[in-house]
């Protein structure tokens, strides 16, 4: 059985046989099917949060993504005493199929459709007489190591910081975004949050009541368990969240701690400054009979806090314009709860509303959200504004600019163009190229694609517009590819994906800033420009401040998913060094695009990603930019321009000579260039 741990052949870590694997029955019925006799040892199921409980169902609740913590001998992950145990064996996550039937416990409300992973065609149906128990997608993989190190101390899961919260929210997407490339699209952020908790990488476990430590105002998540990875909100369907009188340590009654508002019931306002918010329960039961509502768990935990008058985390949530189910939750800062009342809803059953208004003091977040909206909509004029579109119709989507600090008119005049711009001399000096031969669209794993073959057999990209990890080089399709224009190896040459604002900064100049969301990996745009050479610079012996120089040294940061949290042989792990032919340099002084206007920051949060793409009938590297994290509407891009070498380095010029820095970062080097 060849791949398979335990069997006595050599096992090829870059295969195995899921026809074989995957007859395995489900790992709830606890009742494993081991492969020959004695051939090798048995499969050990293992919940990835501890040893399973003696319940009649014979499995473990899985919590949170259940409604509420189980008792007794369950653990309860939001409780402070308690650490996941590492699994001695957990069986590869292909192991195991998705049941198909429906799922009657807490973590059924997930919403996605239940089906057997890709390749499971021929895998026998499961017996009808199989009870229905609820979905367990988060089976931890450890064949290719032992005890996974997370790097966070048990002291940093209970209380986090900016770093960790930040650390821990790329770990997260970096597996979700891997194990969406490979086969578990539907699946992979259940999936990615298993593998996370039960592994420990997480922090701020422990609830409180006010901030959390590392989660600023206006910080976004692209799912309810990002925010339960880093303590904002523990509950991942509920919508409010509590601490009890032990972990409180005061009265013996429950304090409301956040509340995620969707923006779906009855009544809930969309001020900025103020919510009128639902209780929860009372929602029709599976007879379609709604009831009156409790003062009990979430709303109790309201009430009191009203009396109490303790401020309550305020999660809204908001559709992503990038998906037609999405979710964004913006975490809208600290509110009060002024008054609460009971009225009848729709049902005709009475409903408990809570009245929350924002505390003063905060810096403005689903405010940036309700304006950003009026604007594009024309319902409000943008303060400052001087242009429209400075990129006169260039891009399709238009560039605003914008100050609403001073009264200056504009940057410096330059053309706009949206790629590179080559001298006559200029002659790419690689191996000659003729794109790929596919018909259509570029698929993964189809080795007779060129494309595919140089991107070691996977697409680079997620959905077409999301890079999955940094790599030596991308290579994209070029012009004489036949596959069409909508091939989803064909990102940087689609131009601007979001609404971008070139604004004033006080302190920087000119700045870029995006009206729209950006999702962690998300393609923002490319460094344009003119490609130039040193000598040809020095000549010139003008001061350029638009210049890319990839020679520089840049401060190196994980970003890539890791290997041990995927069921990836580490030794396969891609390289986060870049690898070009030769240093690229591109001036955007006189030619560019809104790449230019990007300053540079110590704590950035875009990347850049080399790539490569047919101009010509010959192989050109363009410069990508990718978002490092998540970044919410109006706040500035910024990226590392990193530091010249000091051998390179001298008489103060703009090209190797630093620049004093305001960023403004705690981590700040104080100079750049």
């Amino acid at each position: 059985m060849e791949g398979v741990p335990g069997m006595n052949t050599v096992p090829n870590p870059n295969h195995y046989d899921k026809s074989i694997v995957l007859d395995v029955k489900p790992l709830r019925s606890l009742k494993p099917v081991f492969p020959n006799g004695n051939q090798g040892p048995p499969f050990v199921g293992v919940p990835p949060f501890g040893p399973s409980s003696s319940s009649s169902t014979g499995y473990s609740p899985f919590f949170p993504f259940g409604a509420q913590p189980p008792a007794q001998d369950t653990p309860d992950l939001n409780q402070t005493q308690y650490t996941p145990p590492p699994p001695s064996f957990v069986p590869p996550l292909q192991s195991y199929r998705t049941p198909t039937t429906a799922s009657n416990g807490p973590s059924s409300s997930t919403g996605a459709k239940r089906g057997r992973p890709k390749g499971s065609g021929n895998a026998k149906k499961k017996d009808k007489t199989v009870p229905k128990e609820p979905s367990l997608e988060v089976q931890v993989v450890k064949r290719f190591s032992g005890v996974f190190d997370s790097g966070i101390s048990a002291a940093e899961r209970e209380d986090g910081n900016g770093d960790l919260v930040s650390s821990v929210l790329m770990r997260f997407d970096a597996v979700r975004r891997r194990l969406s490339q490979v086969e578990y699209a539907k699946a992979a952020t259940s999936k990615a949050a298993g593998s996370l908790m039960s592994n420990g990488v997480r922090t701020n476990m422990k609830k409180r009541v006010g901030t959390v430590p590392g989660i600023e105002v206006g910080d976004i998540f692209f799912s309810r368990i990002e925010m339960c990875l880093v303590g904002l909100h523990m509950q991942t369907m509920a919508g409010i969240d509590y601490i009890t009188s032990k972990a409180a340590g005061a009265d013996e009654e429950p304090l409301a701690t956040s509340i995620v508002s969707a923006g779906r019931y009855d009544g809930e306002a969309q001020d900025p400054e103020s919510l009128i918010y639902s209780g929860q329960g009372g929602n029709a039961d599976k007879n379609k009979q709604a009831s009156d509502q409790k003062l009990e768990r979430g709303n109790l935990a309201l009430e009191r806090s009203l009396r109490k008058g303790n401020g309550v985390r305020v999660i809204r949530g908001e559709e992503d314009p990038a998906s037609k189910t999405g979710k964004i939750y913006i975490y809208d800062g600290l509110y009060s709860i002024s008054e609460s009342w009971v009225e009848k809803g729709k049902s005709g059953c009475n409903t408990f509303k809570y009245k929350l208004v924002r505390q003063p003091g905060q810096p403005p977040a689903f405010g940036y959200w309700k304006a950003v909206h009026k604007w594009k909509e024309g319902l409000t004029p943008r303060t400052g504004l001087i242009l429209p579109d400075l990129t006169s119709g260039v891009e399709s989507k238009p560039v605003s600019l914008v100050n609403d600090v001073d009264d200056e008119k504009g940057p410096s005049y330059f053309t706009y163009i949206s790629t590179l711009k080559h001298s006559e001399a200029f002659r790419i000096t690689q191996q000659h190229t003729t794109g790929c031969s596919c018909r259509g669209s570029c698929a993964p794993g189809d080795l007779n694609c060129s494309c595919i073959r140089q991107n070691g057999g996977d697409l680079p990209y997620l959905y077409g517009v999301m890079l999955v990890s940094r790599r030596p080089m991308v290579y994209e399709c070029g012009p004489t590819c036949p596959c069409h224009a909508s091939c989803k190896n064909k990102v940087i040459q689609t131009g601007l994906k979001f609404r971008m604002e070139v604004f004033k900064t006080g302190n920087r100049g000119w700045g870029l800033r995006s009206w729209d969301p950006i999702r962690a990996g998300s393609f923002i745009c490319e460094y344009a420009g003119e490609v130039k050479d040193r000598g040809e610079l020095r000549m010139e012996q003008e001061d350029d401040e638009f210049v890319f120089d990839t020679s520089r040294v840049y401060n190196s940061f994980k970003w890539n998913y890791e290997p041990a949290l995927v069921d990836e042989d580490p030794s396969d792990e891609i390289s986060e060094e870049f690898s070009l032919p030769s240093p690229l340099l591109i001036s955007a002084k006189n030619f560019g695009n809104v790449a230019r206007f990007m300053n540079h920051s110590c704590s950035p949060n875009v990347l850049w990603q080399p790539v490569i793409r047919e101009g010509n009938g010959e192989p050109v590297v363009h410069i990508a930019f990718f978002a490092i994290r998540h970044i919410p509407p109006m706040a500035e891009l910024t990226y590392d321009y990193g530091v010249s070498l000091a051998s390179e380095a001298r008489d103060g010029s703009v090209l190797h000579g630093k620049r004093h820095c305001n960023c403004g970062s705690v981590k700040c080097r104080g100079s750049f260039g």
